[in-house]
């Protein structure tokens, strides 16, 4: 399921049902079932209740055992968002890092356009053996490379899962030299939504605002929002 249809089976839902009814739990009982693949459904469920209280540890354990159909798509990214990536790197940039990497689609598509950069994966997951870029695993809260390690940081689909978002985002910050590019669904907060989802970003303010850069852009490209931020 392409991420277009997601975000518009996810407007449906979240816009048109009303909330008494889309954030009850047998209402979305079914939806989860099949998400999950009928696997932990109550631990899932109450993610939100539970995450909180994770240690490092059991963060790992959770998304290295996740299990769900969402792992089959190729990729989070929508297409116009991709494309805002791949126009708007900085052509004199030699380095790029993609924090939260997934399968690494997206270092995979930005290597076929710009074959120069020197590309590293970040990601919690285990260790990703690609011959195409560098594997780092590790926590986003505290990202093991120096002060402006890269000249452009990506983080797609990533955001909106972390616990202290202040602290993470200052950290993409922190290893950026010249760009950062951050992509997040545009959704508003239920407590039962899928994809493990606890930071919502229903207005552009909200997502603009929880990043340390003055001069930026942010664009709404089918669904999600496409954020450049640019060091000064």
């Amino acid at each position: 399921m392409n991420r277009d249809l997601t975000n518009a089976i996810r407007y449906v839902m979240d816009e048109w049902i009303p909330p008494v009814i889309r954030d009850s739990r047998w209402f979305m009982y079914p939806f989860f079932w099949i998400a999950y693949r009928g696997r932990n459904i109550s631990e899932v469920m109450d993610f939100k209740s539970r995450v909180y209280s994770f240690t490092p540890e059991d963060y790992d354990r959770f998304y290295n055992n996740l299990n769900t159909i969402s792992r089959n798509r190729i990729t989070d990214i929508n297409k116009p968002s991709l494309e805002f990536i791949l126009d708007k790197i900085d052509p004199s940039a030699t380095s790029l890092i993609d924090v939260g990497s997934g399968n690494g689609y997206l270092l995979r598509t930005i290597r076929q356009r710009h074959p120069n950069l020197q590309l590293t994966a970040f990601d919690i997951k285990d260790k990703d053996d690609s011959p195409e870029y560098n594997y780092v695993k590790g926590n986003i809260e505290q990202m093991p490379f120096p002060d402006k390690s890269f000249d452009i940081v990506t983080c797609s689909h990533t955001v909106e899962h972390l616990i202290k978002l202040e602290l993470c985002m200052k950290e993409l910050v922190r290893i950026a030299r010249k760009q950062i590019f951050i992509v997040t669904p545009c959704q508003r907060y239920y407590y039962y939504t899928l994809d493990e989802h606890v930071n919502f970003f229903p207005f552009k303010e909200k997502l603009t605002s929880s990043i340390p850069l003055k001069n930026h852009e942010c664009h709404k490209l089918n669904g999600d929002w496409a954020y450049l931020g640019k060091i000064d």
